[in-house]
């Protein structure tokens, strides 16, 4: 994970770094840049405005391998697989070995219902990123999750809980590798929730606390800790 700034300026973050990092932003008149950042600034406002705006970026720079895996990111979550992974394809010829494509790529791939690729692209991602690609460990938890899901729905409760496992393990990674950054948050309720769902009763409440030491003001926070005193009870009862 990195801090973006101008001109494409990153700081490397430890996994376990957290708190604030100051870094003095680099003035810039690269218009290519400029319509990135305009990209960036618009993605909570309007998705398809954004879209534009790195369709801008890619047009004024056509080697901008992080305006197109930062396109194909969006494009994917409005559903545009085929123009997404069109993006990605780009993003790799001008940057091979691109952990962010890789994992972006398994995104689509799990959006397709192409379990086996996605893993296998989110594994690469993690390989590609050396170990740190919290994006990539996030999408195989949630895979994992939604395939344990649909075994404990047909009742194949062992493959369910088999599911679980893996799940858990990669949320795990994603949560360490996210290191208090907003996403942890949600990443943070899955893993509890999974842990629930197995009957950890004890790693589910040491998921919550934590969640509560980082985010103890959050909205979710009164909701959290209503878990922990009905998963404390759980545990009791099964002592």
């Amino acid at each position: 994970m990195c801090v973006r700034t101008a001109l494409r300026k990153t700081q490397p973050l430890a996994a376990t770094q957290k708190g604030e990092i100051k870094i003095d932003l680099v003035k810039t008149t690269d218009e290519a840049e400029l319509a990135f950042q305009e990209a960036e600034r618009l993605l909570s406002v309007d998705r398809d405005k954004a879209v534009e705006a790195y369709e801008k970026a890619i047009k004024l720079r056509p080697n901008y391998p992080d305006a197109y895996v930062a396109l194909a990111r969006v494009l994917t979550e409005l559903g545009d697989l085929d123009e997404a992974e069109t993006a990605i394809a780009s993003a790799r010829k001008f940057r091979p070995g691109f952990a962010e494509a890789s994992g972006v790529m398994g995104r689509i791939y799990k959006e397709n219902g192409e379990e086996e690729k996605a893993i296998a692209a989110f594994k690469r991602a993690i390989t590609e990123g050396k170990g740190f690609q919290p994006e990539a460990y996030s999408g195989l938890g949630l895979l994992y999750k939604e395939k344990a899901e649909g075994f404990g729905g047909s009742g194949d409760f062992e493959n369910e809980g088999g599911n679980y496992v893996e799940s858990a393990k990669y949320l795990k990674s994603a949560v360490k590798q996210l290191a208090g950054a907003p996403d942890t948050m949600v990443i943070m309720q899955l893993l509890g929730l999974i842990y629930e769902r197995e009957k950890k009763y004890a790693d589910a409440i040491a998921v919550y606390e934590e969640f509560l030491t980082i985010f103890p003001n959050s909205v979710e926070a009164t909701a959290v800790r209503s878990f922990i005193v009905q998963l404390k009870k759980d545990l009791a009862a099964n002592q």
